[in-house]
């Protein structure tokens, strides 16, 4: 898996499931226990005893008090059975969440060894309004939109991709950038959006992507305090800054673009659109670069 669409679903699951999963990892846990110490006990008695002492322990109980003897040994030995078959059941439904398409979830930087099919959702018309920040040429004949949350961990390994996409194809290539932060799980994507956002206030664009880069780099360490040393290197003025953050005054703007995105259906990030071909995941660079060079050769 290559987004972030997969912890969206993952997180509504684990909210509606919660309860009832940890009511029955209890029940499973205390059937587990007693069964495990009574047959426990019950092997320990047997195994401690000669074999003649085993013998006349038997021989001397009545039909009827080893009848009931054997049939609770063989309750406990299939009670603890019967766990085991419920625990296997339950790590293979809770792994089913961690894995999709048997792509390793935990690992960022895993990409789909083909690249999508372009035609499969056809063609987006994404609107720019002139408020989106850009690097390179605008007027590329490739303008790559991205919709993207500053602590997906996905977009985080798809930021250097896209850089070397930069520093390889110059002014052919346009990238934009939007914001779609998820915020039921990630609660800094959207402080650290509209922060940028003051940043950009300031220092336009360049600094929009100074300031990006730098969170990108820094995920594990989104916060307030990452904020303002971005900003103090970048060369805000610091009082305004904070003024700026602490109003929520562009509150507004990452919305709407959130909104937006929804609007061109993207349910995870990154989420992206090379010349209006949905493109979702951290894409390789080799599967980029098949994309850019077939829109540049027609």
């Amino acid at each position: 898996m290559t987004d972030c669409s997969w912890l969206t679903r993952t997180a509504s699951f684990s909210q509606r499931h919660s309860a009832k999963f940890s009511s029955n990892a209890s029940s499973l846990e205390m059937e587990f226990c007693l069964s495990k110490l009574s047959l426990g006990l019950s092997l320990i008695l047997l195994l401690s005893m000669s074999e003649d002492k085993k013998q006349n322990v038997f021989s001397s109980l009545a039909p009827k008090t080893s009848f009931i003897l054997g049939v609770i040994f063989s309750v406990l030995i299939l009670g603890t059975v019967g766990f085991f078959i419920l625990l296997s059941q339950t790590l293979a439904e809770k792994g089913g969440s961690e894995k999709v398409n048997n792509t390793d979830v935990n690992n960022p930087a895993v990409a789909p060894t083909v690249a999508p099919n372009a035609a499969q959702g056809g063609l987006v018309n994404i609107q720019l309004t002139g408020n989106e920040h850009v690097r390179g040429n605008l007027n590329a004949p490739v303008k790559i939109v991205e919709f993207s949350d500053f602590q997906c961990p996905y977009c985080g390994a798809f930021h250097p991709t896209m850089q070397q996409v930069m520093s390889e194809y110059g002014d052919q290539v346009a990238w934009i950038y939007k914001h779609f932060p998820l915020d039921s799980l990630h609660p800094n994507a959207r402080p650290a959006a509209e922060a940028s956002e003051c940043t950009a206030e300031q220092k336009g664009d360049i600094g929009f992507w100074q300031f990006a880069d730098g969170l990108f780099s820094n995920q594990d360490r989104l916060g307030n305090a990452l904020y303002e040393e971005l900003a103090g290197q970048i060369g805000v003025n610091l009082s305004q800054f904070r003024d700026c953050v602490s109003s929520g005054k562009y509150r507004d703007k990452v919305e709407a673009e959130y909104q937006e995105g929804i609007s061109y259906g993207v349910t995870g990030t990154p989420g992206n659109f090379i010349n209006g071909i949905p493109v979702k995941g951290a894409l390789p660079v080799a599967s980029l670069k098949q994309i850019i060079d077939s829109e540049l050769n027609q």
